[in-house]
């Protein structure tokens, strides 16, 4: 047989967290929709999330077979079933949650001995799996979970250390040699690219920027259009074999799909829906920190009383753990706020809620797929990045994209070192709802969601790439 009309057989094995599973399972039917073999080697607990997104895929006959490993949480003194990192609710027990995942080594072995896949899509934090792949002839590809400027971003940092260049932890510095001038300060550098210890994260986090040069090549959830800049600069500078495939979150037209990404959701979504479709265009703002960031309760009711002051309906979730709401809603809130504002405590139907016409700005934590998904919308953002790449992101909407407006976080990692005033979220969220500067916003916005739907179509930046990518797999089998 031609390795043309060869199928191919693809294993994905995506890191236990929700912003990492999301966009591989996206992916993983994707690759599936197109005739590809595709299996997913998860762990008990995450194993039925995942079975009920790929039963929703709305793709009969393209069968996704899961492979089952067990999590060593008892190994390294996790309670029984802490499989997934929005688990790990201390510092302590997020060291314990990667060390664990280094411990997946022999089963990972033993899938790959016994399966022989052309191919294994594994997350970045899985730096590992690149030489147990090439024991048996497999390809490694690396999936970031990000965009190109981010990884471009962290690149320079790494290699060229700005941030030891300045006096203070507040002033600013140059990210050197990209292709704009992107300003940092210290205090958003992660905090593992400053410190002296060695944690369990951090080792892995070097091992996994070590080991690229190795890996054959990365799969990016963006499209060319976003960031074409960044996208040849990581390619032509950086030198890195790389296809954008995104956005992953556009592929399914299925709504049950969109509703049940990621965890089980805590509204229902007709309820949601109906009360969206009582507003006039344009008008709701939402509101989300993602599934990992954490705020303190005094930061909860300066937002809450920013929300209120700015007159403007709005949807705000928050972590269903928060539970004391004496200690961060104002008093009578709720009450002033009926009909103006819906508060979800739990996981919220994002993608269905950004798509709605009614949704007219986001304040996002940055992490990329809440990002990709804004802008796939086409919504202008308040960005208020805390964690992991988020600073880097928040830059590419603000500075770059220019369809964003920072809120002022000022410090990585630190939810409670910067408290952002009830007056600095008010002004943030009312310069991207009304007047002329938050029209520029929509509007380039607006213009990138059409590009990022043009992306995926036959023809279209990311549709070509996916194709490429099958076909530099083939021509390797």
């Amino acid at each position: 047989m031609d390795s043309k009309d060869t199928q191919l057989r693809i294993f994905f094995f995506p890191f236990m967290a929700q912003g990492h599973s999301i966009p591989a399972i996206d992916m993983a039917k994707l690759f599936a929709s197109h005739g590809v073999n595709v299996s997913i080697i998860t762990t008990p607990l995450n194993a039925p999330r995942l079975a009920k997104s790929i039963n929703n895929s709305g793709h009969p006959g393209r069968e996704i077979e899961l492979l089952i490993i067990n999590f060593p949480s008892a190994a390294v003194g996790l309670p029984d079933g802490c499989e997934s990192l929005d688990l790990a609710r201390t510092p302590d027990m997020f060291q314990r949650f990667f060390r664990a995942t280094t411990m997946l080594e022999p089963e990972i072995d033993r899938i790959l001995e016994q399966h022989r896949p052309h191919c294994l899509v594994a997350d970045t934090f899985f730096p590992w799996t690149t030489d147990v792949a090439a024991k048996y002839g497999i390809l490694r590809v690396v999936f970031h979970g990000t965009c190109f400027f981010s990884l471009c971003a962290a690149a320079s940092i790494i290699a060229n250390r700005p941030f030891d260049k300045v006096s203070s932890d507040l002033q600013p510095f140059v990210i050197p040699n990209l292709p704009h001038e992107i300003k940092l300060t210290r205090s958003q550098v992660p905090g593992f690219l400053k410190e002296e210890v060695e944690t369990d994260f951090i080792k892995l986090y070097r091992a996994s920027k070590e080991v690229e040069s190795r890996c054959y090549g990365f799969l990016i959830n963006s499209f060319y259009e976003l960031e074409p800049a960044y996208a040849d600069y990581y390619r032509n500078v950086m030198g890195r074999k790389a296809w954008h495939i995104g956005p992953l979150s556009l592929y399914s037209n299925v709504k049950e799909d969109k509703v049940q990404r990621g965890d089980s959701v805590s509204i229902d979504e007709h309820d949601c829906l109906k009360w969206l479709d009582s507003k006039n265009p344009n008008s709701v703002l939402y509101v989300s920190f993602g599934s990992l960031a954490s705020l303190t309760n005094s930061q909860l009711l300066e937002i809450a009383k920013g929300l209120e002051a700015t007159g403007q309906s709005f949807i705000w979730v928050v972590k269903k753990e928060i539970h004391d709401q004496a200690e961060w809603l104002p008093e009578g809130f709720e009450k002033r706020i009926e009909g103006k504002g819906l508060i979800i405590r739990g996981w919220a139907p994002q993608v269905l809620i950004l798509d709605h016409r009614s949704i007219g700005g986001f304040v996002t934590h940055c992490g990329w797929n809440s990002a990709l998904e804004g802008v796939t919308a086409g919504l202008p953002m308040v960005t208020w990045p805390n964690s992991a790449e988020q600073f880097y992101n928040e830059k590419l909407i603000t500075d770059v994209l220019k369809i964003g407006v920072g809120v002022g976080a000022m410090h990585w990692g630190r939810a409670g070192k910067d408290l952002i005033t009830s007056e600095a979220i008010e002004k943030a969220v009312n310069r991207v709802m009304v007047g002329e500067e938050a029209e520029g916003m929509r509007s380039r916005a607006e213009a990138l969601g059409i590009q990022a739907r043009e992306a995926i179509e036959e023809g279209g930046s990311s549709f070509s790439d996916l194709k490429a990518f099958f076909d530099d797999i083939r021509s390797r089998i």
